[in-house]
């Protein structure tokens, strides 16, 4: 595999982050080499009680698609899964399927709003009149929507990049049933650094700083992106049944670490924020709108220098 597919372009994150839509109109049928023995024999309906092993042997079939691709296995977290959850629930209570939600937030800022800090990306997936709503039958259901993801072909594979994303660490995952309807939503989730504790909330025009650590000090943090969207509104139900992708803006404010001393960028700039051999950091983040708005601040880091960089981290503050 060549640097270049190893590493996420920076126009495939901010704007074809934008995944599409799985849709299933009818029933699904079901997938012969679906079940195993670790599987229990249920024979009522599809619960609350079911999600747990509905997640785990989801991931069981995530991790296999990506060991087939010679990645990483990915963990199963619990804030993405709630976060998930919810959408998921929202999702087939409104009968929609979109990446926002019935409040307006995106993926990324449901998941900072929550208390995540990593860099996220999401699939979402709906199956509308299913056969049945016993607990075997939705999960052969949730299966084939997630393997029809997976067997995307280029160019319209952008759940399939996400699946196989190289630098995901983590996944979270959501189910939700009602009725003869089924959702699922899936949080693919890049964990690199920590932050220290920070406002999740500011004031109009003011600065927040944002510091802590990469996990892996020998790596080195890139580069720091700030982008700013006004306050989410509820959308209307049609607007919400209309398929259509998310992203970042397209505008954005690029931070950069400082220059040693005595010397500038090509631009003739000396840099924005402070970070250590020893992976620590610390950002100075304007918000410079003056008006109530939603800030995205965006890590990318680097193994080495002369590699690209990725998305390592993903924090949203709300100003009003």
């Amino acid at each position: 595999m060549s640097l270049e597919e190893l590493f996420i372009p920076r126009r495939s994150f901010l704007k074809a982050a934008a995944l599409g839509l799985a849709v299933v109109p009818r029933s699904i049928p079901a997938l012969a080499s679906m079940l195993n023995s670790q599987v229990p024999i249920e024979r009522g309906q599809f619960g609350q009680n079911d999600v747990g092993w509905v997640r785990d042997e989801l991931l069981k079939l995530i991790n296999t698609e990506r060991s087939a691709a010679g990645l990483n296995e990915l963990q199963l977290d619990e804030l993405a899964s709630r976060v998930a959850n919810e959408h998921a629930a929202d999702m087939v209570r409104g009968e929609f399927l979109s990446h926002w939600g019935s409040d307006g937030l995106k993926p990324y800022q449901r998941y900072s709003f929550a208390g995540g800090i990593d860099a996220v990306q999401e699939n979402v997936s709906a199956a509308d009149n299913i056969a049945s709503g016993s607990a075997m039958r939705v999960f052969s259901d949730l299966q084939d929507m997630h393997t029809r993801m997976h067997d995307e072909i280029p160019p319209n594979d952008g759940h399939r990049l996400a699946i196989l994303t190289p630098q995901t660490t983590h996944v979270g995952l959501g189910v939700a049933l009602k009725g003869h309807s089924l959702r699922l939503a899936e949080m693919y989730l890049s964990r690199y650094l920590e932050l220290d504790p920070f406002p999740q909330q500011s004031q109009r025009k003011g600065t927040v700083t944002l510091s802590g650590r990469l996990l892996n000090s020998g790596w080195f943090l890139h580069e720091v992106d700030v982008f700013y969207e006004p306050l989410a509104a509820m959308p209307d139900s049609a607007w919400l049944r209309t398929p259509r992708p998310y992203s970042l803006p397209a505008e954005y404010v690029w931070l950069r670490p400082k220059a040693p001393t005595g010397t500038t960028y090509a631009d003739g700039t000396t840099g924005n924020y402070e970070w250590s051999k020893q992976g620590k950091f610390r950002v100075p983040v304007k918000l410079s709108k003056d008006a109530p708005g939603i800030y995205t601040i965006l890590f990318w880091i680097r193994r080495v220098p002369a590699e690209k960089g990725f998305p390592a981290a993903q924090v949203c503050i709300r100003c009003e």
